[in-house]
């Protein structure tokens, strides 16, 4: 057994970033000042976008995104209820309601065929979730969205780095969020981002992350000097610091071998986990290549003798870090309240019964990665029928 317990997924910060942020707290600007929108055109140059509007969280951003496309009471957004909370709840925010679509049961992610389905006069965006790095099927969504005149936000937390048919998330849709937090591709402490193409877009998200205040002098209606504001909308302070910008521009040096290291990982673990008949392990399209934020089984437990619930915790007490990505969200107490119902999506609660996560995260060695795959074919091997 190990000595230590590992993780499910943890950050990997170096003297090179903690020396890029003393750099910034030794700086005359350690809140808004030059380093986040160098941060902001990293990102953006990386992944092919024009433009990019970092956020103190990828719920913040999320929300930003929800604000910009005009989402409001009434209005309703399709997503997959296999995410983070996060993504339904940036919907409520602005007054949307929440309309969750069933997912393909090879990929997990959300299935266009039911984004069809659920379409009604009220929708106005679809919120594609690219769940556990894996691009969703974009050109099945788009298709969809041209034909009804729907803003496509993708909820890239789990995708930095992925790319589809070639090109990078992050450069495809109306907007693209992605997710600094410290157990993601890169970390910011907590963070997040927007990028788009779209001008007026990224004006807004601007003014939307600062309290809906501009100094812009081509949109204030009067202007008493050089020292007038004016605020336009009610937004919010979602503005990131300095100090998280200087920590994301190290960190985005070190994306490709993050990138890199994550797959050798995930490698290994398929070749020793197909061997196992009673896991299932992750599908991938031939079109998108994933950036790994997770690796996730499914155990096959018609050939177990034991629940998830016993196979997680028998993990667990090898110290082994699973978790359980994620709760059906219109299972969630706050949903149910709402009217949403289990049972009303039966792929994806299904799925939530048999998947686990397993760590996954660059800093882990080899030996690390010996541990997770020796631990769970025991645990396999202790409970199988």
């Amino acid at each position: 057994m190990r000595e230590l317990y590992l993780p499910y997924g943890n950050q990997w910060i170096d003297n090179e970033d903690i020396q890029e942020v003393i750099n910034v707290l030794k700086s005359d600007f350690i809140t808004t000042g030059p380093k986040i929108q160098e941060f902001e055109n990293i990102v953006a140059k990386y992944v092919g976008a024009k433009y990019a509007v970092a956020f103190s969280s990828g719920t913040a951003a999320l929300h930003g995104a929800c604000f910009v496309a005009g989402i409001g009471e009434g209005d309703e957004v399709i997503t997959t209820p296999i995410t983070f909370a996060a993504s339904a709840n940036c919907v409520r925010y602005v007054g949307g309601n929440v309309v969750f679509a069933d997912i393909d049961e090879q990929t997990y992610n959300i299935d266009p065929k039911e984004i069809e389905k659920n379409i009604t006069k009220r929708t106005k965006a679809i919120i594609p979730v690219h769940f556990t790095g894996q691009p969703v099927d974009l050109d099945a969504i788009h298709a969809i969205a041209k034909k009804h005149n729907l803003i496509v936000i993708e909820d890239a937390a789990h995708a930095l780095g992925a790319t589809y048919k070639g090109k990078k998330i992050g450069s495809i849709s109306d907007m693209t969020m992605f997710s600094f937090h410290p157990v993601k591709h890169i970390t910011t402490g907590e963070g997040g981002i927007i990028t788009t193409n779209n001008e007026q877009y990224y004006e807004k998200l601007l003014q939307f992350r600062a309290h809906g205040i501009t100094r812009n002098t081509k949109l204030l209606e009067k202007n008493d000097g050089p020292w007038y504001y004016d605020m336009q909308f009610l937004g919010f302070n979602y503005r990131m610091t300095d100090i998280q910008a200087a920590l994301g521009i190290s960190q985005m040096k070190k994306l490709d071998s993050f990138i890199k290291r994550r797959k050798e990982i995930v490698n290994r673990y398929n070749e020793e986990f197909s061997q196992v008949s009673e896991i299932i392990t992750p599908y991938q399209h031939e079109f998108s290549d994933s950036s790994w934020h997770l690796y996730i089984i499914q155990l096959r437990l018609e050939k177990l003798n034991a629940s998830r619930k016993e196979v997680f915790e028998e993990l667990l007490n090898l110290k082994i870090g699973v978790n359980v990505h994620y709760i059906p969200v219109h299972t969630l107490s706050y949903y149910e309240k709402l009217g949403y119902k289990k049972g009303s999506l039966p792929k994806a609660e299904k799925l939530y019964e048999r998947i686990i996560t397993l760590p996954l995260f660059p800093k882990m060695t080899d030996d690390d990665v010996t541990d997770v795959i020796q631990s769970v074919k025991s645990v396999i091997s202790k409970v199988k029928k």
